[in-house]
């Protein structure tokens, strides 16, 4: 197996020290005047904040596709899950409020940052939950909100993509809006896939952030994919939007999936 190089103690330590600086700065802009910042404002701070958050970790963005906009209003963003990162690449091109496992919120420091930012917490165990969720998240789509799920429920390397849970998708059905594809890969700069990015196998987050530091470069690349508009004919039901949204994905990953539409939904089923 390759070798691959790894930051020096001095620069892992630097970047740490700076991390935490910039957490600092995060946490004082949350609890002093985000609540009172219009959303449009709180869109450019978020943004500008994951820009310099991915500077200073060493990670820099590759786009592809049409970026929808840093804030576009009446989307559902979808994308595959690899890393904690996930947010912070996304965020520092679209930004979006996102939903997240309720397990999330009980994190020291992270778990508050994410709620007032907005975030939305779901129980991945409580298939009622999804309801809930979903509800909150039309509303907020029809109100102009950019909302954003990972609807593979979990983590993987990368290096292939999970099925599509298809609950959170009727949101969009709900709001009459559209879902925006986004493919997530983390890279080398020759183009290798770069597995030490991912937040799996139970590793804890200090962790997977030590891993994270521990890479001189990460090139993070970010595929849009066709926007789909949720109630159009082909897209009519969440399980169609579902699965249209993961091939859209698997492209922006150049995987091969075959189609293949889930069932229609029926008592025993539900979600």
């Amino acid at each position: 197996m390759k070798s691959h190089a790894t930051t020096s103690f001095a620069t892992r330590s630097g970047r740490v020290f700076r991390l935490l600086g910039h957490l600092a700065v995060g946490v004082f802009i949350i609890a002093t005047r985000y609540s009172r910042l219009a959303q449009a404002e709180r869109a450019v701070v978020t943004r500008r904040w994951a820009q310099h958050a991915l500077k200073i970790l060493g990670v820099s963005i590759k786009v592809q596709g049409v970026n929808p906009g840093f804030y576009p209003p009446n989307t559902l963003l979808v994308a595959n899950h690899v890393s904690w990162l996930d947010i912070v690449a996304l965020n520092s091109c679209t930004v979006s409020r996102f939903v997240a496992k309720r397990e999330i919120r009980k994190w020291p420091l992270i778990g508050w940052l994410a709620y007032v930012a907005g975030t939305l917490f779901i129980d991945r165990g409580n298939r009622r939950d999804a309801s809930r969720v979903n509800q909150i998240l039309a509303d907020a789509m029809k109100n102009g909100g950019c909302m954003a799920v990972f609807p593979e429920s979990t983590t993987s390397d990368g290096s292939g993509l999970l099925p599509f849970k298809a609950s959170l998708f009727e949101a969009a059905l709900l709001a009459g809006g559209s879902v925006q594809p986004v493919s997530l890969r983390y890279q080398r700069p020759d183009g290798s896939l770069l597995r030490e990015a991912a937040y799996i196998d139970d590793i804890s987050l200090l962790q997977s952030i030590g891993k994270v530091l521990s890479v001189p470069q990460i090139e993070v690349e970010i595929s849009y994919g066709q926007p789909l508009k949720a109630g159009d004919a082909g897209l009519d039901n969440r399980f169609l939007l579902a699965e249209q949204a993961r091939l859209e994905v698997a492209r922006g990953l150049r995987l091969q999936l075959e189609e293949t539409p889930q069932p229609a939904p029926t008592a025993e089923t539900g979600a």
